[in-house]
């Protein structure tokens, strides 16, 4: 991948974190309701998809560039994800047990789990809280759930890239027993951007096509918002599964339909971009370089801590504040905290790697 379209990869990173992160605050027990049109557009979990595509792209290119082994891949995938899982865990149990401590109403409510510590430790580090059909909250931190399903793919690519013979399906089909269905049916996002990378190395998208494929897909997107067709799909899905199930049982797979397509027009757009790229060689300044990348450089952190910094955030604001001043100080109060807290994670992640080759 040359390094305009890797720099354009780290701009989306960074922004889909920012939506989820809005989506977030665009709660009514954060902003009054104010920003609900947000959270109607559901589009959050729209960027979620984007991160499992990311990811299926990312991991087929440091696996064929970077990763030899087994166990060059799975030192590098355990660190990638441990390097910030094991410090935003133990942030995320503490930032819920002093903001329950100063105003225990703000977690009175299906956004927060009060299991054990324990508990929520073993689901936090062991990535299980999906598997197997379970819908386990780690506190208040929603976007953990992702992680859990991110592991059960780095496992399974692992698996299908690095083992050979009948061992990779011995191995293959329990793991994919043990994940369990509502994990399996965001699997197909993931491994679109393996393919999606096959089709950039090879540069197969003729230049002709590049300028449709990279603009439609983001024009599809809004039409399909516009139409309502998640929510049509959505509809769909409960009368043919039975609400029940889709809501106890898929989970955070309920809009799988949906993810499908959004995952593919990612997909194309992405393929679109890349050979426009690789056709028109320009320069990028170096500031502009840097600015990007730093803030991509916490994207990781973003995502999985702005929660439950939003949540303890929310609990010690006073109320005294109007409440567009409310809204700003917490907005920015979060961001912050992420960035700073994102110094001592993920970009300690070489010092990581370093400390556990020793």
């Amino acid at each position: 991948m040359n390094q305009r379209f890797s720099l354009y990869l780290d701009f989306l990173r960074f922004m889909a974190a920012m939506i989820v992160f809005v989506s977030h605050f665009a709660y009514v027990r954060f902003t009054d309701g104010d920003y609900l049109i947000i959270r109607h557009l559901n589009l959050g979990s729209d960027a979620v998809v984007f991160f499992f595509v990311l990811s299926g792209l990312v991991i087929s290119y440091t696996a064929e560039v970077k990763d030899k082994t087994l166990k060059q891949y799975s030192f590098n995938r355990f660190t990638r994800l441990y390097s910030v899982i094991i410090p935003a865990l133990f942030l995320t149990i503490i930032l819920d047990y002093f903001g329950q401590s100063l105003a225990p109403e703000n977690y009175d409510g299906w956004w927060y789990n009060d299991a054990s510590m324990i508990e929520q430790l073993w689901r936090g580090l062991s990535l299980t809280s999906q598997w197997a059909g379970q819908n386990f909250r780690i506190g208040s931190n929603g976007p953990y759930w992702s992680l859990s399903y991110e592991a059960a793919y780095y496992i399974l690519f692992g698996i299908a890239c690095y083992v050979t013979g009948y061992k990779k399906y011995l191995f293959l089909i329990p793991f994919i027993i043990v994940f369990g269905l509502s994990v399996m049916l965001l699997f197909p996002a993931w491994l679109m951007g393996i393919w999606a990378y096959q089709q950039i190395k090879t540069n197969a998208m003729p230049y002709k096509y590049a300028w449709f494929c990279a603009v439609l897909p983001p024009f599809l997107y809004i039409i399909f918002l516009s139409l309502k067709i998640p929510k049509i799909l959505f509809v769909v899905t409960n009368l043919a599964l039975s609400p029940e199930f889709v809501t106890d049982y898929l989970s955070f797979s309920d809009e799988f339909i949906w993810n499908m397509i959004i995952a593919q027009l990612i997909v194309f757009h992405l393929i679109g971009v890349s050979t426009i790229m690789q056709k028109n060689v320009k320069t990028i300044s170096a500031t502009r370089s840097k600015i990007i990348k730093w803030c991509a450089g916490a994207t990781f952190t973003i995502y999985i801590v702005h929660y439950p910094a939003l949540q303890f955030m929310d609990a010690i604001l006073p109320e005294i504040f109007i409440p567009i001043m409310r809204h700003v100080i917490l907005f920015l109060s979060v961001i912050i905290f992420c960035f700073l807290f994102a110094e001592i994670s993920e970009r300690r992640l070489k010092w990581f790697r370093k400390k556990l080759m020793i």
